[in-house]
């Protein structure tokens, strides 16, 4: 049996117990080997949903504003080598029912030459570009950065060589773990700078908001919802609110142009 199939059933496995391994991560004498071997050098957004923005009447948006998903789109535009999972192992491991299996991560860089083509498939730019767009309409989040953990399970390096793009659902992403993380390395995975989402008097407690959080960053509190400093600013929350009681503010432009040049230095793609 090759490697990689053998890393992918043992994830398949043992997925569900990515929680108590992050939860070791608080305890000093397992803490610097974990991040080691799994996080080390990570450095990833969550990209805003695009649709919260452009439902989100309060915004008061530049000239020449630019979608956060724009930020894929650059890196895409950017890259000489692009590559799909045939199938998102999120998603497969914890046997996902509400979102599309067969819509995988997406992979730029040299190294992405190096990954088993019975998982996946080498694609062009436009073919990229496509997937990363029937990701979004289907209501999945990008998550977008350099990730120690891919190039583990890939088998594949320079792991400097190698961005991921992942396509999340809120029900069986990897990182329902980030809770349990130590700050440390939580922090790593992080939300895009400027934008901030609160909760208005029109909230009336319905709990739709914490239900669909996937960070464990909202709860009710004396009748009314409250987002805490967890929150990485997807935008599901507004989504799900019936009484539109969830508001985005964007302060600049730099949610943009500063996860570009972080990512620049953190992954080289060219």
């Amino acid at each position: 049996m090759k490697k990689e199939k053998l890393i992918t059933k043992l994830i398949n496995k043992f997925f569900p117990q990515r929680f108590r391994l992050a939860n070791l991560t608080n305890y000093p004498v397992f803490r610097g080997l974990l991040e080691k071997l799994f996080f080390e050098e990570d450095n990833m957004f969550y990209i805003t949903k695009d649709k919260v923005i452009e439902m989100n009447k309060t915004i008061e948006m530049p000239d020449n504003y630019i979608l956060p998903s724009n930020i894929v789109d650059h890196f895409i535009e950017e890259a000489n080598h692009h590559w799909i999972m045939d199938f998102c192992i999120c998603r497969k491991s914890n046997q996902c029912e509400d979102y599309p299996i067969e819509l995988g991560c997406l992979f730029l860089g040299e190294t992405v030459r190096n990954i088993d083509p019975e998982m996946g498939r080498r694609v062009t730019k436009e073919e990229a570009l496509k997937h990363v767009e029937k990701c979004r309409e289907t209501g999945l989040v990008h998550l977008i950065g350099r990730n120690k953990l891919d190039p583990v399970w890939l088998d594949v390096s320079p792991g400097r060589k190698l961005m991921t793009i992942c396509n999340c659902c809120p029900c069986c992403c990897l990182w329902k773990m980030l809770p349990e993380l130590t700050h440390d390395i939580s922090s790593k995975i992080k939300r895009l700078p400027g934008v901030n989402i609160e909760v208005n008097e029109s909230c009336i407690g319905c709990g739709e908001c914490t239900d669909i959080c996937f960070v464990d960053a909202v709860e009710i509190r004396d009748g009314s919802a409250v987002i805490n400093e967890g929150c990485r600013a997807c935008g599901r929350c507004l989504e799900v609110c019936p009484k539109d009681a969830i508001d985005l503010e964007i302060r600049g432009i730099e949610y943009y142009h500063g996860p570009i040049e972080e990512l620049k230095d953190a992954v080289d793609i060219y």
